[in-house]
């Protein structure tokens, strides 16, 4: 296996690491410090940072410190690092003193990041490719304390979670995550600036909160919407979704007499509904899913 400054990669943590130091130095600045950040979308009193001049950034698998080094330059960071490797740990740890009490020597996924910070902080990295769909059911966890992400991962991947509508990439994490997020497709890294180089291309993307606080529906049923609608693609939502419901949409397949004796809002409400369920999941966009759960709870 190839290694990088005496760092072994190991297939079994997906480990690339970058060696194109021109690609890291522009992943970190794709990260919008708090000068450059957009928070015209955002109400100003609900951003709680310790600091009015610094930003808090966790760095997922920071490997062999490329990224980390470009981090460390910033003084509007406020830098913490989650790696889980103990050659890289052993490694960063020589190279930059500097993370002797910000190191966090422990696997992202299972780190209570509450307890590390206090406020919102944005997260950046090399995502590894085997584990880039937990990391991002993770951050829609802490939705609320983590306005944005930057990070390189698949290309593949970067293509489903930023596509629209409509599209044969669009699907689960496409839907969830933009519910919260507006996703930027930024660029494209090519296979050789990777040791080893990966046998596919990647990207990098970044998520910024959007200004949405509530779903306005029931949320848990949401999600279970969505992934059965998802895991069945290939059949109307209607049918994918009719051993969730059951006998409820079932009342929503028809109209009957005293529905039509209340009026119009009824019925429109119901064919709204039928519309909806005659529909595939891709063609769906989130505030149509949204729109779907509300209707099957009333």
């Amino acid at each position: 296996m190839a290694t990088q400054f005496g760092v072994k990669a190991k297939k079994a943590l997906g480990q690339h690491f970058l060696t194109d130091e021109s690609i890291a130095k522009k992943i970190v600045e794709s990260l919008l410090l708090p000068e450059d950040f957009n928070s015209s979308n955002r109400q100003q009193e609900e951003v709680q940072k310790p600091s009015p001049d610094k930003m808090q950034v966790l760095e997922i698998g920071p490997g062999t410190g490329v990224l980390t080094k470009y981090l460390l330059q910033e003084e509007r960071i406020r830098l913490e690092v989650a790696e889980i490797d103990t050659e890289s740990i052993e490694y960063l740890q020589k190279t930059y003193p500097q993370l002797l009490y910000s190191l966090q020597q422990r696997d992202f996924l299972q780190i209570p990041l509450e307890k590390i910070f206090a406020g919102e902080f944005a997260v950046i990295g090399n995502f590894p490719y085997n584990i880039s769909s937990q990391i991002f059911f993770k951050v829609l966890d802490y939705k609320e304390t983590i306005p944005q992400v930057v990070c390189m991962l698949q290309k593949e991947v970067a293509e489903r979670l930023a596509s629209a509508p409509g599209t044969k990439a669009y699907g689960i994490l496409s839907v969830l995550l933009q519910a919260w997020y507006d996703i930027e497709y930024l660029f494209t890294v090519h296979e050789h600036v990777f040791n080893p180089p990966p046998k596919v291309k990647s990207a990098v993307i970044r998520l910024t909160r959007n200004t949405r606080t509530d779903l306005g529906c029931n949320e848990i049923l949401f999600k279970l919407i969505i992934k059965s609608c998802f895991n069945q693609r290939r059949k109307t939502i209607r049918n994918s979704i009719k051993p969730l419901l059951g006998k409820r949409l079932d009342m929503c397949n028809t109209i009957s007499a005293k529905e039509r004796e209340m009026g119009k809002d009824i019925i429109i409400k119901s064919s709204v509904t039928s519309e909806l369920l005659d529909l595939r999941p891709e063609q769906l966009d989130v505030e149509q899913f949204i729109e779907l759960t509300k209707l099957l709870t009333q």
